[in-house]
């Protein structure tokens, strides 16, 4: 691909390549055997391959809201702080807003809104949002504050609310997960944004590393130091056990059911382990991927650099052809508008497919994206006077 552009190619291989992964837990999440119900980490139900199929799939969110801060750093290197400030702010309502009518239409196809989730979008977009008042901070205190962020939310952990409240409310976009019916509205508080804030602000410091005057050598270290660093530690504080995630692992009967107890690590909200071992690999692999040019990175490359574009089409594609799944072996289709009452009525408690066919559906939808995700990269190149392609 020769498209003209000073986008850092690592950056959208390693955002592509998550993007793919990501697809992959949405597949599961629309075919699998019981996926409505049940938690594909439960040590007492799963396998090893399906815990493995999501546990590969924790990469996505929190490399892909990392790397959100990065591009902010990046596209603010050539603007004013007055400029990000406005793009950051204006950038998070419009997720914001995507996430409350778009993403959450498409995830259920229920006109009604009976249940709403606020989810990855809705969780960029407030940090995002949180992140334009941040950037006037010295980058030290930005550093700190990230740092802070991340390695002290759990000690918040024992905090917890239950009902509506105004405060309330606020702790549950802020650091518990929680369900609450609200005017007969359903909503699932599932991205307590506090870590990920963190997340999005160490980030945007990460983007000092890629300044057109910093040393490639340098950078390259520091990526290599950090990961491994991070990845050290997790196994130093998941091992010790008193701290770093709302679930300590206990032993359990066998021995590959102990090491699936080790690694399994909490995600809403994200614990410390858990962005340690996610961010430590994803940091290395921009290392690696930084000199690498090939078929497969122009591959990745593709989705890495349209992935709202991306985000709402799979989705759309994995909701309607688990539709047409459900009409060729005689369901009733209407099962799959998920309504509030799909889930407390538990429609679909029998319904869905072996993992053999989650990867096959996986493999066809990516397929089925590529080109026109291609297509859109290459018009939002060409088109880089347009100022709205810059929401999209």
């Amino acid at each position: 691909m020769n498209i003209k552009t000073k986008r850092i190619e690592s950056i959208d291989i390693l955002r592509g390549l998550v993007m793919i992964i990501m697809a992959l837990d949405h597949v599961r999440d629309y075919f699998h055997y019981g996926s409505f119900f049940s938690d594909p980490m439960n040590l007492d139900t799963t396998t090893p391959f399906l815990f493995f199929t999501r546990f590969i799939t924790h990469y996505c969110a929190p490399v892909f809201i990392f790397l959100a801060g990065t591009s902010a750093f990046l596209y603010g290197s050539k603007k004013t702080k007055n400029q990000l400030f406005k793009f950051l702010l204006t950038r998070g309502i419009w997720l914001v807003i995507l996430a409350l009518i778009v993403n959450n239409f498409l995830w259920k196809f229920d006109i009604t809104y009976s249940f709403v989730i606020l989810q990855v979008i809705w969780a960029i977009g407030l940090c995002m949002m949180l992140l334009a008042f941040t950037i006037y901070l010295p980058f030290k205190a930005v550093l700190a504050l990230g740092i802070t962020l991340i390695a002290g939310h759990n000690l918040l952990d024992g905090i917890t609310f239950q009902d509506t409240s105004f405060t309330s409310v606020l702790w549950y976009i802020l650091h518990q997960q929680q369900f609450l019916v609200i005017n007969n509205t359903l909503v699932a508080f599932a991205y307590p944004i506090t870590p990920w804030f963190g997340l999005m602000t160490l980030g945007y410091c990460l983007g000092i590393l890629y300044k057109p005057d910093y040393k490639p050598k340098l950078r390259k270290k520091y990526l290599v130091g950090i990961g491994l660093s991070s990845i050290v530690l997790f196994f130093l504080i998941r091992g010790v056990n008193v701290y770093g995630d709302l679930v300590p692992w206990v032993v359990q009967d066998t021995p590959t059911k102990t090491v699936l107890a080790f690694f399994k690590v909490t995600k809403y909200p994200p614990s410390l382990v858990y962005l340690l071992i996610t961010i430590g690999p994803a940091l290395i692999f921009l290392n690696v991927i930084e000199n690498t040019k090939n078929k497969i990175t122009d591959f990745f490359l593709v989705f890495g650099r349209v992935p709202l574009f991306y985000y709402f089409m799979h989705i759309l594609v994995i909701h309607v052809l688990a539709i047409v799944g459900i009409l060729l072996f005689g369901g009733n289709w209407q099962d799959m508008i998920l309504t509030k009452e799909v889930f407390q009525n538990a429609k679909l408690i029998n319904y869905g497919y072996s993992l053999f066919v989650v990867y096959m559906v996986w493999i066809f939808v990516i397929t089925l994206l590529y080109y026109p995700s291609k297509n859109y990269m290459i018009y939002k190149a060409n088109n880089k006077h347009k100022w709205w392609l810059s929401y999209l």
